[in-house]
Formats: C-alpha cells, structure tokens, sequence
C-alpha cells in the first residue's frame, strides 16, 4: 500500500492506540484553535473541532490524515483539560458518583474525501472523596485530558463503576469504528 498514514495529535494515548492496531504512521503536530461557535450542540463539538484541526493541515496527494477530539459532557457541560491541580479537582468531583458522556470527534481526510464522525461512551463512576480525588491528581497528574482523568490510570481502576460503548473511546480513540471507516472508506 503506497498511501501514508498520518496522525495529527499530541496525544500519547492515540499515538499508542494506533500502534497497537498494527498501523504504521507519521506525526503532524500544530497548534489549532479549539474554540467552537456558541450555538453550536454540545453533542456535536468533538465532531467541529476533529473537522477544524483537519482543515489546518496540507497533506500529500498519496496521504490519510486522522485527527480527533475528546470531551466530557456532564449535565450540559463540557469538562476539558484543566489548567491546574484545583481545576482537575472540581473537575473530578463534578463526576463522582454520577454518569457522564465522554464524545470523541474523528476526522479521516484524504485528498478527495473526508469522513467525519462521533462516539458516544457513557461511563458511570463511584463516589470519591476528597482526599481520594487529590491522591489521583497529584500522583497522576491528568491535565492533558478532558474531564480531568484517565480510565486506563488508577481513577479507572477504583472509580469507574461500568461503561457503556467504546473502551478506547474514553481514551480518546474509538479504535474500532476508526478501523471499520479505514477499510471502507478508504480501501486501508
């Protein structure tokens, strides 16, 4: 196969998820204005912000370019990456004990197509308390992810009562339902 796979993300997280499924890829990385319009459904922003760092980057005639976004949407808010320890701590204790939406937003663009699409993950966490909540941010220290934690870190291992979808999704990368858009889509 000729095409190239390119991946245009910081992530740790997909950059491992893609490896693991076998795929060969190089890294884009930019900067890309995550903002969204204000009327724009909450359900629907992962999608708008895969599709804009999309549209940030030039690729080859011979390349695939993935890109993807990751919120967590609790009572009609979105949790992002917090800015702090005491941000990641309200952030978490937002979802102790109650269920949220994690929707990641991916977008596979060649040169004459491009595919975008949501997943839906809801995951049901256990209540924490405080001191448990400052133990994972300190000694995991989640700013880099939305809604302040990792579901494969020990957060996921005590607090993550049960899910309901896509595992890899919560990750950041709904792996399977990217792979399924590769083959049919794109002939990958």
């Amino acid at each position: 196969m000729n095409t190239k796979l390119y991946l245009a993300s910081k992530s740790p997280r997909r950059q491992e998820l893609l490896n693991l499924m076998g795929y060969s890829f190089e890294l884009l990385l930019k900067d890309v204005d995550e903002s969204y319009p204000g009327d724009l459904a909450l359900t629907e922003v992962a999608a708008f912000i895969a599709d804009k760092k999309a549209a940030a980057f030039d690729i080859p005639d011979d390349g695939i370019l993935i890109t993807a976004d990751t919120i967590v949407l609790i009572n009609n808010e979105i949790l992002g990456k917090p800015i702090d320890e005491t941000d990641a701590i309200a952030m978490i204790g937002k979802l102790a004990g109650r269920k949220h939406q994690v929707i990641t937003g991916v977008s596979v663009r060649s040169a004459v197509k491009q595919i975008t699409f949501s997943e839906e993950t809801l995951v049901y966490f256990n209540p924490l308390s405080l001191d448990e909540i400052s133990y994972y941010v300190k000694n995991h220290r989640p700013f880099d992810k939305a809604g302040a934690y990792g579901i494969q870190d020990w957060i996921g291992l005590v607090a993550v009562n049960r899910i309901e979808g896509s595992y890899t999704n919560v990750m950041g990368l709904p792996t399977d339902r990217l792979r399924a858009v590769l083959k049919k889509e794109f002939s990958w």
